[in-house]
């Protein structure tokens, strides 16, 4: 556990400061074909100062975390805003004054020898190979991650938490008769939590793996949809995924300030009124997300912000200095993901929230479309234009399914897109294995329902 070093150094300053220790400590095993391939880990860890100076900000860290670090980099950082405040000279007003937030982590685990999780990924790869040996390739790749911090605040902040995370992965290969070469992939389970908390034995996820193999099956003998603007049925991963990319980045403050479509939209219509989306801190219609966050690196106790209520945008996410720009409230959205790193704004765990038709009905009602179900991949820019690679899927003829589809494409403009929305199913289904890349890593969550909804998709 971190020792406490931070208290006094803060509360002694007049300026807003944030003082943060943090270590992170990660595993990660790769096991191809039955193969250890990978097996890295380690720990990293230091201490960091920020200091608001009339608008500008002064930052400083170190790798060392001892009373006489602490000291050197609260000083170099109220000297570097000292030195930028005089330089821009932007003359703003002191950051609004928030209620403190106060914790103490239970006692931190280790994320347990390395050893632990490549018997975990053998056992599963030897299962693999001997219940399919029609695959061409496979690949299991398990991960724990923790990230423990320390952070005290000039508003009384005093917050130490630990938040471990685990997942397993599953990647299948196989041969079409043409020669090509398909793989699917899937996240056997995990989350926010230890190892134990989610695996224990390999013969729990054995079902899971074989939906993913006759999925991969059908997907060798699947066809390229038709390109063009069809009626699709966005699966959960899809939805959610176009929930922090094409929507969550550009209702980010920053990138408002930046530029985003986001900033002439407030208010207005940008979605269909069955949609509604929310940035989550840490419960989700009465459950825990599944990246909780409690407390953001500003100080700030974290809450949830809602962004598009009944097809209305009505919300941004902040940080203390945007939020006064905006005349919001912050509600915990500033992060940063190693000690060297400034928060930045970012998502903690976004959704579109659920509605209340039936995946069945949904795909009753479409004549000709397609049920996208898995995504590896997306991206989007401040336009809100779009692009998500689709790696399974399903046509849709008649209300009923049809044949695999091969890899393909979809794309579009979010706040259009958005727009035809005509069913939402009445489930939420969250992910939250990937990081989000900007400017630094971060883990989030994503989530949605079903959306059946009309979007542009790529042919052969």
């Amino acid at each position: 556990m971190l020792e406490d070093l931070l208290t006094g150094p803060v509360t002694s300053g007049g300026a807003h400061t944030e003082l943060r220790a943090q270590t992170t400590e990660s595993v990660k095993v790769s096991v191809v074909s039955g193969n250890l391939i990978a097996n890295a880990g380690g720990t990293a860890g230091g201490v960091c100062a920020r200091v608001y100076k009339n608008g500008s900000w002064g930052f400083s860290s170190c790798a060392d975390y001892d009373a006489d670090s602490v000291r050197a980099v609260l000083k170099e950082a109220r000297e570097n805003g000292e030195f930028l405040d005089g330089k821009l000279n932007k003359g703003k007003a002191p950051l609004p004054e928030m209620k403190p937030y106060i914790t103490d982590a239970p006692a931190a685990a280790p994320i347990l020898p390395r050893k632990l999780y490549i018997d975990y990924a053998m056992a599963l790869d030897a299962h693999i190979a001997k219940t399919y040996p029609k695959l061409s390739g496979r690949r299991v790749i398990v991960t724990g991650e923790k990230f423990e911090k320390l952070l005290c605040a000039s508003n009384g902040t005093h917050a130490h938490t630990v938040a471990p995370r685990v997942y397993v992965y599953v990647f299948l290969s196989a041969d079409t008769k043409d020669g090509e070469t398909l793989e699917l992939f899937d996240v056997l389970d995990g989350g926010s939590g230890y190892f134990p908390d989610y695996f224990t034995d390999p013969a729990q996820y054995y079902e899971k793996i074989d939906s993913l193999y006759n999925e991969l099956m059908d997907k060798t003998e699947g066809i390229f949809p038709e390109a063009g603007t069809a009626d699709v049925i966005m699966a959960p991963s899809l939805s959610g995924m176009l929930a922090h990319e094409a929507v969550g980045h550009t209702v980010e403050a920053d990138l408002v300030i930046g530029g985003s479509v986001a900033g002439h939209n407030l208010g207005k219509e940008v979605a269909s009124p069955l949609v509604n989306m929310v940035d989550f801190a840490h419960t989700a219609l009465g459950k825990p997300c599944p990246l909780p966050v409690y407390v953001d690196d500003e100080g700030t106790a974290c809450a949830d912000e809602v962004l598009i209520k009944d097809g209305i945008l009505v919300g941004y996410m902040n940080n203390l200095e945007s939020a006064q720009r905006f005349d919001m409230a912050p509600r915990g959205n500033a992060r940063a993901f190693a000690y060297s790193d400034e928060p930045l704004i970012r998502m903690r765990n976004t959704a579109v929230l659920p509605g209340k038709d039936k995946l069945e009905d949904m795909i009753a009602s479409i004549d000709h479309g397609y049920l996208l179900t898995r995504t590896g991949n997306g991206q989007a820019d401040t336009t809100g234009e779009f692009m998500f690679g689709v790696n399974m899927g399903y046509e849709i003829k008649n209300g009923k399914l049809g044949r695999a589809l091969r890899d393909t494409t979809i794309s579009g403009v979010a706040f259009e897109m958005l727009k035809t929305v005509s069913m939402v199913s009445d489930d939420l289904v969250w992910e939250s294995s990937g990081y989000c890349g900007k400017k630094q890593p971060m883990p989030v969550g994503i989530g949605g329902p079903a959306v059946k909804c009309k979007v542009s998709i790529g042919g052969q």
